[in-house]
């Protein structure tokens, strides 16, 4: 089984962990991604401050079900959800978002055009390499765009390391992830060819919002 395959079953509600080469392991938090009825409070600001400067075509990388590309249709802003799983596609497109299953580094369209992209729940691990998840958001933005960017807790710092999800009905292959945190957020905006213009703090996530430089 895939780890695509284990993620697809999760989004459908079958209980879902992700495994460290540490063994050590915590829940997939599949509440938080599918949003609606399931989040709590706390995570709805979350997810209205993620989304509340978003005035004009907005690009989610790594949609997951899509709850910030509906949550952004339902205030009459355009908005596309790009994910790899089939799952999260079509649930994005049943919640009244357009979605495209596409890798973040496939050709996309409005590349250069988009005002707004966000990478939300860890999204900036994705490969292990949040330089390159950057310097591709950089691509996606117009001359004038702003991508939101979700970090980890201070104190993080960069950890990248193998992980692999678990549910009942099967296990996933290895894959890199990384995380990181807030406090380089500067840097790594440097490195890309971005620069922060803001960050803040929600129900103890922190965000970053980007621009070019």
């Amino acid at each position: 089984m895939t780890d695509l395959d284990v993620y697809d079953r999760a989004l459908v509600g079958e209980d879902c962990w992700v495994r460290g080469l540490d063994g050590k392991r915590h829940r997939l938090r599949t509440r938080r991604w599918l949003g609606g009825g399931c989040a709590a409070a706390a995570e709805h600001r979350v997810d209205v401050a993620l989304t509340c400067c978003c005035d004009g075509p907005t690009v989610d990388l790594g949609c997951g079900p899509g709850r910030l590309a509906a949550l952004l249709v339902r205030r009459g802003v355009s908005a596309l959800g790009v994910d790899i799983s089939p799952m999260a596609v079509a649930m994005t497109r049943r919640r009244g978002a357009p979605a495209l299953r596409r890798d973040l580094f496939d050709p996309l369209p409005g590349t250069g055009r988009w005002p707004y992209a966000i990478l939300a729940d860890g999204n900036l691990g994705i490969g292990g390499d949040p330089a390159r998840v950057l310097r591709r958001t950089r691509e996606l933005l117009a001359p004038n765009g702003i991508a939101i960017v979700e970090f980890a807790r201070l104190g993080t710092g960069l950890a990248v390391e193998r992980i692999r999800l678990e549910c009942p009905s099967g296990i996933g292959e290895w894959f890199p992830w990384a995380r990181v945190g807030i406090e380089r957020a500067d840097t790594l905006a440097t490195a890309t060819g971005l620069r922060v213009l803001t960050t803040a703090t929600v129900s103890g996530r922190p965000i970053a919002w980007l621009a070019r430089q």
